[in-house]
């Protein structure tokens, strides 16, 4: 029988968009069609681009030529230096990649190393998805609320030793997209150890790492120099989603993988582009600016995470609370019963009824590599204007009850249906 006119091969006939995109799709059409909605899927920076950035932008708008591949040197320099003032890491210019995106960036990676993905979930919704792309095997590492969602050295040292010598590239997020949560020193020494003594490649996503409320994130990378290659970007901790930028940071004993990176890269987005790159100098290199910026922006989300963790407590779901990040990941189990009363059963389920009978979009932890019938809740509380919050906030001033509700009503009063709606179904 003759194959059908555009049928698609294996791994690509599944292939769907992103949830987070997808959500996002929802969600406008849903507000277009004058439903109230608080639109707590896609997880979309709410501040503005810092207004420096935006200046350099607009002074480089003129440059037009390819840039080299890897990226132009002053940014890569600025990337580099970047890591050791904050990490205190020997990285120079060579060891850095500039891309459209970490997104893109993660994706090459999977493409070019030939090896078994280990992936603690509940994780972002595209590390998976990427790797069965190119035709590579992912290996979940559950783990669980118990361990305030956070991987034990002792789960990844068991998987290691029964599957020696394979050659593993380990996602390690954090703060963490989903959860909102983080590692201490001595829990990312425990990791590393085991790493070290298995050989793996660390992957450590920080591109959430500047939004750390208290300004203390800590990269693996101190740790384990030697073995793990450091993601960021501007999207998050910048604002600027849309502008594409990422990099990679290679450390010197895995150059053979960065010049590969390199190599896709050339075949694929060729160079990124030009007048982002020449504005994405002044992040990396940083300025008083934008300090002010990021405790705005570190005091807003961290009060607006804290208040909403403890109304979903109050309201029968379990939370870990965030250390950092945009990002609630809610348990509601304990609330397993009237939910079912309800025809509820599994995360999409609740998820569908969330969005459809309290106006708040959600994605399902299934979307984050959690099984089916969990019945938890990824919530991105980013549906308000933050240049005005950012703008209000005074040096010493709380981010309280009354100013969430005037600056971030939006997802004030999304969590607060939510939990109406909970309490309703609970009898409470």
């Amino acid at each position: 029988m003759s194959r059908p006119f555009g049928a698609l091969s294996h791994p690509l006939e599944n292939l769907s968009i992103s949830p987070t995109m997808a959500i996002q799709a929802r969600s406008q059409a849903r507000a277009l069609e004058g439903h109230r909605l608080a639109r707590l899927g896609l997880g979309q920076s709410p501040f503005p681009v810092p207004g420096s950035l935006v200046e350099a932008l607009s002074a480089h708008a003129s440059q037009k030529d390819y840039l080299p591949v890897r990226g132009l040197p002053a940014l890569r320099e600025a990337v580099a230096g970047y890591h050791r003032r904050h990490h205190d890491l020997p990285v120079g210019t060579d060891g850095v990649v500039i891309g459209p995106g970490s997104k893109e960036l993660l994706f090459l990676l999977q493409l070019v190393h030939d090896g078994v993905l280990l992936l603690p979930t509940p994780a972002w919704v595209s590390y998976e998805p990427q790797a069965k792309l190119v035709g590579r095997k992912v290996v979940r590492l559950p783990m669980r609320l118990s361990d305030g969602w956070q991987l034990r050295p002792e789960l990844l040292d068991e998987w290691c030793r029964a599957h020696p010598g394979l050659g593993a590239i380990l996602i390690l997020n954090a703060p963490s997209n989903p959860t909102g949560t983080s590692y201490e020193a001595p829990e990312l020494k425990a990791l590393a150890e085991v790493a070290r003594r298995h050989r793996l490649i660390i992957v450590s996503d920080e591109i959430y790492g500047e939004l750390h409320f208290q300004g203390r994130h800590r990269s693996i990378a101190r740790d384990y120099p030697e073995g793990t290659i450091i993601a960021t970007g501007l999207s998050k901790w910048c604002g600027a989603g849309g502008w594409r930028l990422g990099a990679l940071t290679f450390p010197t004993e895995l150059q053979s993988l960065l010049a590969a990176v390199a190599g896709a890269a050339s075949e694929t987005f060729t160079s990124t582009s030009a007048p982002i790159q020449h504005a994405a100098i002044r992040a990396f290199v940083g300025s008083q600016e934008l300090e002010v910026y990021l405790d705005r922006a570190r005091r807003i989300l961290g009060g607006l995470l804290g208040w909403a963790a403890g109304r979903l407590q109050e309201a029968g779901a379990q939370v870990v609370p965030a250390v950092g990040g945009f990002y609630l990941f809610p348990d509601f189990s304990r609330l397993a019963e009237p939910l079912a009363a309800h025809g509820i059963h599994d995360g999409v389920g609740l998820a569908e009824a969330v969005l459809l009978e309290a106006g708040v979009a959600s994605l399902p932890g299934l979307a984050m590599g959690r099984p089916k019938e969990e019945l938890s809740l990824r919530l991105a509380l980013v549906d308000f204007d933050g240049a005005r919050a950012q703008t209000a906030l005074g040096r010493d001033q709380p981010v309280d009850r009354g100013f969430l509700e005037q600056y971030a009503a939006p997802t004030v009063g999304g969590i607060e249906r939510l939990v109406e709606w909970l309490a309703r179904l609970s009898g409470r």
